[in-house]
């Protein structure tokens, strides 16, 4: 919880990592450029204070990830999105697994989320049924870009990828999170395009996408889909540090947020280990869009922000917020509504 001018603040951190990019984990030469890509951008957008060295950044203990979500952060719930890169990665970069002996060690602080990969057929069925019964998953993360063999990525409206979205709408795993957006060297940039979201969204109007990234640097393709698939969200990861280096591109990109979708449709995410939660939690909660964006944009107002921070991902997650959090809001944030799409064609 965080405090301030006398408003309290329920913090879910709706994307973190406990991952292991360590050279003696690295399979090959991309494992290496891979973590590397990941601690530029540790590196360009944080704080001084705040910049590891690559030894910390590429494999941090249990200890240090508690301390810096729940001790120094304010993270009330942090759910843990996996990135496999078993291409890339000998143990895999960081798994379900990883991710789950964590939470078991430190019951009731995280939310333990899947993935899938639909390029592994039906045998990744089976996986992914294990898996959310281990796990009991309420969500997954999907890696477009992810290479495995020759290929180099896949679509959410592949037949295959409604194959596993079916499956999870069976499973109850009504959370699909998808990194879109950024690209990390050596993943394809046209891989991680939000060109796809809409069909699956359309497709499947009882799952929520929470696109990570919010599509960047493709914000308007990615606005323009989020307006008219009331179940396609908006997570800040990566998003939110520019609030240090280029508070006014920040702002643009939350005033634009906030046009298209509206404060209901937007979650908080630290993207840990490459931010911290402690410096961008203080740092949203003192911003202000500038003054001279004010006519287009609006303001941001502590309600607005308590959703954003994290009243939106409790109510994907079923979270309990304290009543003290919530006291004199006007409103809860609001459903998603119904999508209009197409019936889902899948292969037999």
């Amino acid at each position: 919880m965080y405090r301030k001018d006398g408003e309290s603040y329920f913090i879910v951190d709706s994307h973190v990592h406990f991952w292991d990019g360590s050279p003696a984990n690295q399979a090959n030469r991309y494992g290496k450029g891979f973590i590397e890509c990941f601690y530029d951008y540790h590196r360009n957008l944080s704080p001084s204070e705040w910049v590891w060295t690559l030894e910390k950044f590429g494999k941090y203990s249990e200890e240090t990830l508690l301390n810096d979500l729940f001790t120094e952060g304010y993270v009330d719930k942090a759910i843990f999105q996996p990135t496999y890169l078993s291409d890339f990665y000998v143990n895999g970069f960081n798994t379900t697994e990883q991710d789950g002996a964590v939470s078991e060690n430190n019951p009731g602080k995280f939310i333990v989320n899947g993935a899938f990969d639909p390029r592994d057929g039906e045998a990744g069925l089976d996986k992914l049924e294990a898996l959310s019964e281990r796990w009991n998953l309420k969500g997954v993360k999907l890696y477009t870009a992810e290479w495995k063999g020759d290929s180099k990525g896949w679509k959410l409206s592949d037949p295959w990828a409604y194959r596993y979205l079916e499956k999870c709408e069976q499973l109850g795993i009504r959370n699909v999170h998808v990194h879109k957006g950024p690209t990390i060297y050596p993943l394809n940039r046209d891989a991680f395009d939000v060109a796809d979201v809409d069909d699956a969204a359309s497709a499947f109007p009882e799952l929520n996408f929470i696109i990570e990234h919010v599509g960047l640097p493709r914000l308007e393709d990615f606005c323009w889909i989020a307006t008219q698939e009331p179940n396609v969200y908006g997570g800040l990861a990566v998003a939110m540090p520019f609030i240090h280096t280029r508070p006014r591109y920040f702002a643009q990109i939350i005033g634009e947020l906030l046009y298209w979708l509206d404060e209901n449709r937007i979650t908080f995410a630290s993207d840990y280990a490459i931010w911290q939660p402690k410096w961008l939690v203080e740092s949203f909660v003192d911003f202000q869009i500038p003054e001279d964006m004010q006519s287009e944009y609006g303001t941001l107002t502590p309600e607005i922000k308590k959703k954003i921070l994290g009243l939106n991902a409790a109510k994907l997650y079923d979270i309990e917020v304290p009543a003290e959090v919530t006291a004199g809001l006007a409103g809860a944030p609001a459903d998603s509504g119904e999508a209009v799409g197409s019936a889902p064609k899948v292969p037999a």
